[in-house]
């Protein structure tokens, strides 16, 4: 599970992209290869985390062939996208405007071909209560919680609500903002004492909390993509950290210990894999997403979220994914390409 979270780095102003590679030259008419335009950086608290997926990814797809070029989410960026006409964008962009849908909805307004998931499905997969009640419509499972916006707490006073919370779920319980990734605001609480202060850090990063019971098991994220007969999900990565997969955890090396392939049975292996299918099938998911799940004590697979655009940092589990089914990053970091290419062809 994971803990509180250092914040990192406050994000940058807008405007240059900050951070990133000088832009490659756009190829002239009798150039073939696709032109690949990567969107990086933003805004958002995870900034950083989305400016190293994009180098990552950059450089994957510049050694199949594709020209590629990284733009930062920026008053530049309409301009640069109608003159360019790129055959593709990749958002990976993570948190705000990269997970929410507006940029997709930006992009589907200027009518570019992107890889990933539509701007509705992406608003409700980043919406954590609203994607977890359709996975429960779907028959999956999902550790039970309630939705608190911080006004309620000013209403109602703050300990009167955090008692009945404790009074409904029991602990341990873990605080979470409704919408955010990389664990920034996402405290486990084992002790009451403990609740207030987490309800703050929570509300630094958002106006509503998701409060949900802790559970306790193998630690797991599947990663799914879209493939010729429907999507199917990569191996399991198993995920052990001490003190919780925090932000820390997720980008800094040696915090965390991952295994891929995860370490379960043939049967535990297809169980967390259908499952993670079927929450991409339940949120309306397209080309990839990844499944963060929690396998307990009594085998059954309890969904924390699923992300539209999972983290591709050399820390990131999809690249590990990736790489425990025996394929080569580049090459399916390229087959994304070339399927979000192929209804325009």
């Amino acid at each position: 599970m994971t803990s509180s979270a250092p914040a990192p780095s406050a994000p940058a102003s807008a405007g240059a992209a900050v951070g990133l590679p000088e832009r490659r030259g756009v190829p002239d008419a009798t150039d073939s290869a696709p032109l690949v335009v990567i969107l990086a950086g933003g805004l958002s608290h995870e900034r950083d985390v989305s400016l190293r997926s994009g180098r990552r990814v950059a450089e994957a797809l510049r050694s199949t062939g594709l020209e590629v070029v990284l733009h930062d989410v920026d008053a530049d960026l309409l301009a640069f996208l109608r003159d360019t006409r790129p055959d593709v964008v990749w958002p990976l962009l993570h948190g705000t405007s990269g997970e929410d849908g507006s940029v997709r909805d930006v992009l589907d307004m200027l009518g570019l071909p992107y890889v990933g998931t539509g701007p509705r499905a992406s608003r409700a997969a980043w919406n954590k209560p609203i994607s977890k009640a359709a996975l429960l419509d779907a028959g999956l499972s999902t550790p039970d919680y309630v939705t608190l916006p911080q006004s309620l707490f000013r209403d109602l006073g703050a300990q009167p609500v955090l008692d009945t919370v404790v009074q409904r779920l029991g602990l341990p319980l873990v605080v979470k903002p409704t919408e955010g990734g990389s664990a920034l605001g996402v405290t486990v609480v084992t002790r009451v004492e403990d609740l207030p202060r987490a309800m703050v850090e929570c509300f630094a990063y958002g106006e509503t909390a998701l409060i949900e019971q802790a559970v306790v098991g193998i630690e797991l994220a599947v990663t799914v993509i879209d493939g010729p007969g429907g999507p199917e999900a990569l191996p399991a990565v198993e995920i052990v950290a001490d003190g919780g997969y925090d932000y820390a955890a997720r980008y800094v090396a040696g915090e965390a210990e991952f295994f891929a392939p995860a370490r379960l049975t043939p049967d535990q292996t297809t169980l967390v894999s259908d499952v993670a299918v079927r929450a991409h099938q339940a949120l309306h998911l397209r080309h990839l997403s990844r499944t963060d799940l929690i396998l307990d004590a009594s085998g059954t697979a309890q969904i924390l979220e699923v992300s539209v655009a999972p983290g591709m940092t050399e820390m990131s589990v999809l690249p590990q994914a990736i790489a425990a089914s025996g394929r080569d990053v580049a090459a399916l970091y390229r087959k994304i390409v070339d399927t979000t290419l192929a209804p325009a062809l």
